[in-house]
């Protein structure tokens, strides 16, 4: 991986990451493309009517479906999707632990149940990366110690101690593959947990960020259930501990404000089943804030979903026949909708980076709520 910082006004930074597949510039988001597929798009969407550079797998699903040996076998990921740019992919520990109510957090990895099927399987750090390494993912998470919020501060100590054992653990066991030829082109973070808890935050921060091997490191552990302004706290305060020279990842978050605020911050990459999952449910981003499609107000009207955006969508059909499709139940409404979502998150990045290169992202900012406080 190269990256290099292009420039910064204040805290927040324009960057460049090169991986094996694409060049990468950021502020970015990457759309979440769970089971190798972002819902209702294909790879045909995702690069020339959205030009995403990279997206993210679920390392969780795609092992129990259809396994991560079949995805290697076909290539990786790339191969098996035909999306040429890069992939992230995560852990699957969130998954592990939110999606089976049997899930059991030990010394030396997770116990779970599949969802799928009820059969009992084990992540350890060694395990998660051996996956990874099927996919072929440009850029792998290892495996943390996730803690739902609010949590006593015994449990987020443990969640710390376990984090920073099982990267110790995946850093080694990834330089020895790439000495035998395995992962050579591939890109592993580290995800620095601690809650809400600054002294757990730093305490975390540093024991990672003391691992230099590691290409990159990640927030986690947030937007699940704090306030947004103890997650914008966190991150500000989180990133002091941070090494300038990486790319700093802010996982599972969020609404275009939350994106604004934490590039503030000064993270560089992003991630959020939002604005697919809200568009599949009517819920459709503007420059103006968000509108509901399946409003009755929006039948007879046939102005484009935002007049300032350049999407297919917006380009070709009326806030009255999304809300017809909506209605009706049809398919082609969820493609037209994720498309013009993805597109809103993904321009507002290059706005941002845009205005971070010229040193007005305050400016940029303050446009940016101005704008929705007219809609």
């Amino acid at each position: 991986m190269r990256f290099q910082i292009d420039n910064r006004d204040k805290n927040a930074r324009a960057c460049t990451l090169q991986t094996a597949h694409s060049t990468i510039q950021t502020p970015i988001f990457m759309p979440v493309g769970t089971v190798g597929s972002v819902k209702s798009l294909d790879a045909k969407d995702l690069v020339e009517l959205l030009d995403a550079k990279i997206i993210l797998g679920n390392t969780y699903h795609l092992y129990l479906r259809p396994g991560d040996e079949v995805v290697r076998d076909f290539g990786g990921l790339h191969g098996f999707t035909k999306f040429p740019n890069s992939f992230l992919t995560d852990s699957g520990g969130f998954q592990a632990f939110s999606l089976s109510k049997n899930s059991k957090p030990d010394e030396k990895g997770i116990k779970f149940k599949s969802h799928i099927d009820g059969s009992m399987h084990y992540f350890t750090p060694k395990k998660v990366l051996d996956i990874e390494y099927n996919l072929n993912s440009d850029i792998m998470m290892i495996l943390d110690d996730l803690v739902a919020l609010p949590a006593s501060k015994q449990r987020i100590e443990l969640s710390i101690k376990r984090t920073t054992a099982w990267a110790k653990e995946a850093i080694e066991y990834h330089m020895s593959q790439k000495q035998k030829g395995i992962g050579v082109e591939q890109n592993i973070f580290a995800i620095i947990q601690g809650g809400t808890d600054k002294e757990g935050r730093k305490i975390s921060a540093n024991e990672l960020c003391s691992l230099e091997d590691y290409d990159g490191f990640a927030i986690g552990g947030l937007s699940v259930g704090e306030a947004n302004q103890q997650m914008y706290d966190t991150v500000e305060f989180t990133t002091e501990f941070m090494p300038e020279n990486k790319p700093r990842y802010l996982m599972g978050v969020g609404t275009p404000e939350d994106l604004v605020e934490n590039i503030e911050r000064g993270v560089d990459m992003f991630d959020c089943v939002m604005p697919t999952r809200n568009a599949r449910n009517g819920t459709l981003f503007t420059s103006f804030g968000k509108i509901n499609i399946k409003s009755a107000r929006y039948k007879l009207d046939d102005a484009p979903l935002d007049k300032e955006c350049g999407c297919s969508t917006c380009r070709n059909y009326s806030r009255g026949y999304l809300n017809h499709l909506f209605r009706a139940r049809e398919l082609t409404y969820f493609r037209l909708a994720s498309l013009h979502n993805l597109h809103y998150y993904l321009n507002l990045m290059k706005e941002a980076r845009e205005a971070i290169m010229q040193n007005r992202f305050q400016e940029f900012k303050k446009n940016f709520y101005a704008k929705r406080s007219t809609k």
